[in-house]
């Protein structure tokens, strides 16, 4: 019996020894947990999930608003507020008071070769048939014209024998008289801008291509804005692409307004566009500029005549001024007939005059169209267009 309860006992103890060494086997294959990762500070916080709670919050003290410290703009970058575009600046043209006695010496340094080859020939102390001729040649090659200079050079030949002795006073104010009696002192020079019975006065300006016609335009637009009037301009050449744009320049320098249209539009709808707005903002005076035609294209030209009967379905114009090149000389009077037969010219501009030495071109264009020279350009300043004072002129020729 001992022997049984013993060997139960030995056989509990062998048992409980063996399940020791299986659970401490157990124990230390287990990994010990890693360690807790550090918090990535360049992740975002985890968005929370629903059901999550929500973090209570931490009782802390408030500040009162007074204590609060406000930023007084000195610190960071400070915020850049842009200005809108300034205005383009109005500029304000030379009056044309006196502008081409300003320009008198400019003038007179191309003239000057006419109006003393005349005194030389004049003073020479026997004026025999050879110096006669000489001095039609010095009128004939400054474009004077054959019929004018055959006309000066008969009462010169009058008058210098009538008197008699010739002193260089005297010979050049016999001169001076009978040039102011060609160049003509008694026409109405005046631009006609101003018509009594309505506003606004209505200007076309019409010139091949090449005589500085767009320029003229513009700079017309600031002789008109020095004397005080306001002024639409009308871009009724559409067939290059460049001149309105030119035109609006001038028009934004003095404040005027541009009429345009489309390119290669339809030129009589663009001045007649014109004359409508320059009489719904009650301007004094519209200028159309038209495209620059060659004379030998008919077509073109019966396409200005369109241009100026539209325009008159406002109202009747009150000048049609041709652009003339003075150093083309007698290749212009061929130029301005054929416009004359196309509208009626009213006024002659001539530009360039101060680049050439042939300034009797104002004597034969005035006898070729009979109509006067009421404008001249004497270089490429913005105020180099002044009105034509036959006086200052044919001082600038003689000279002092």
């Amino acid at each position: 019996m001992e022997t049984i309860i013993l060997a139960v006992v030995i056989a509990v103890v062998v048992i409980a020894a063996l399940g020791g060494l299986v659970v401490g086997s157990r124990k230390r294959k287990q990994l010990p947990p890693p360690p807790p990762a550090a918090p990535d500070i360049t992740a975002p916080p985890a968005e929370p999930h629903v059901g999550d709670e929500a973090e209570t919050p931490r009782e802390e003290p408030r500040r009162p608003l007074e204590e609060v410290d406000l930023p007084d703009g000195s610190a960071g970058p400070s915020v850049v507020v842009e200005e809108p575009p300034a205005a383009p600046q109005i500029e304000i043209p030379e009056p044309t008071a006196g502008r081409l006695v300003r320009l008198r010496t400019r003038l007179s340094r191309s003239q000057n070769a006419l109006g003393k080859g005349l005194l030389t020939l004049l003073s020479r102390e026997h004026l025999d048939d050879e110096t006669w001729e000489e001095i039609e040649d010095t009128l004939l090659v400054a474009d004077v014209g054959v019929q004018p200079t055959q006309e000066l050079v008969d009462s010169l030949r009058e008058r210098v024998k009538v008197l008699g002795t010739r002193t260089p006073a005297e010979l050049r104010g016999l001169l001076r008289e009978e040039l102011l009696k060609l160049v003509g002192t008694d026409v109405d020079r005046t631009v006609r801008t101003e018509p009594e019975d309505r506003k606004p006065g209505i200007v076309m300006v019409v010139g091949v291509n090449g005589t500085g016609k767009t320029t003229t335009t513009g700079k017309l637009a600031r002789v008109l804005v020095a004397d005080g009037r306001t002024v639409v301009l009308g871009a009724a050449d559409t067939f290059r692409a460049a001149a309105a744009d030119q035109l609006q320049t001038w028009g934004e320098r003095v404040g005027a307004h541009t009429v345009r249209g489309p390119e290669a539009g339809d030129p009589a709808s663009v001045a007649f566009d014109a004359v409508k707005e320059g009489k719904e903002m009650g301007v004094d005076v519209v200028l159309i500029d038209t495209a620059g035609r060659l004379h030998t294209k008919t077509g073109l030209m019966d396409e200005l005549g369109k241009v100026k009967r539209v325009v008159e379905k406002h109202a009747p114009l009150d000048e049609v001024l041709l652009v003339l090149d003075a150093t083309t000389g007698q290749n212009g009077l061929v130029q301005a007939r054929v416009f004359a037969e196309v509208v009626d010219i009213t006024g002659i501009v001539l530009t360039k005059l101060d680049g050439t030495a042939k300034g009797g071109i104002v004597v034969a264009v005035q006898r070729e169209l009979g109509v006067p020279v009421k404008l001249i350009g004497l270089g490429e300043g913005a105020d180099d267009l002044a009105p034509f004072e036959p006086a200052a002129f044919v001082d600038a020729l003689i000279g002092d």
